[in-house]
């Protein structure tokens, strides 16, 4: 099964909270103490939208997934890269990658994807699926950490640089609340989900994924 979410608003509020927990709970004032209910009013437009291909490309693909979630990763370890070679490599399309987060892991190695910019994004990504199993090997938050840091000398980050992109809560708080507004708007229930032209495919083969874009490219 893939991974469901849970988006009604009083859910979210705990859902907040127990992430938050997760996270170590050092919380900054502000921003960092709203809840569910304010997510909605945080100013997300320093959060950069991952993608890759042309801007101007006739279809736009979004793919909502989670860095913890194993159906995510397979995802990304097969269709994905199908889809890349064959439509985003030949400038076909747009494809568009947005986080969605069920624990504190999940956010924290975004935050590990996102350290380095737009050039690295998707590579770190890519490495956070291909070893998911090695670095949520992990009892505590704090093992996830050093998981993760690892992770990120692999990609050929330096520690200091890892270790202010993976304990950045300010840009943790600001993640969560991206992805809930995103979420919510292209109601977004589970993972991983393929979004084109606002319909949703759920989890598509890419057979099946193929067979979508071939038609809305009129091949």
């Amino acid at each position: 099964m893939k991974r469901r979410l849970l988006l009604a608003a009083a859910v979210l509020a705990v859902l907040g909270g127990a992430l938050w927990s997760q996270l170590g709970g050092n919380q900054t004032a502000g921003a960092a103490n709203a809840d569910a209910a304010d997510y909605a009013n945080i100013d997300t437009s320093s959060i950069v939208e991952m993608a890759i291909g042309p801007e101007d490309a006739p279809v736009t693909v979004i793919e909502y997934a989670s860095l913890t979630c194993p159906h995510c990763a397979r995802f990304h370890q097969t269709t994905f890269q199908d889809v890349k070679r064959d439509y985003v490599d030949t400038g076909k399309i747009r494809y568009i990658y947005r986080d969605v987060f069920f624990d504190g892991a999940g956010l924290r190695g975004s935050l590990l994807a996102r350290c380095a910019g737009p050039d690295k994004f998707f590579g770190i990504t890519d490495l956070l699926f291909s070893r998911q199993e090695e670095w949520l090997d992990a009892k505590t938050m704090g093992d996830v950490m050093d998981n993760l840091m690892r992770m990120g000398k692999v990609a050929g980050l330096g520690e200091d640089q890892i270790k202010a992109c993976i304990e950045d809560q300010d840009k943790a708080q600001i993640l969560e609340a991206w992805f809930r507004q995103h979420a919510e708007k292209d109601k977004i229930t589970s993972t991983p989900t393929i979004v084109i032209d606002g319909q949703q495919y759920g989890n598509p083969s890419y057979a099946e994924l193929k067979k979508v874009l071939d038609e809305k490219l009129g091949q």
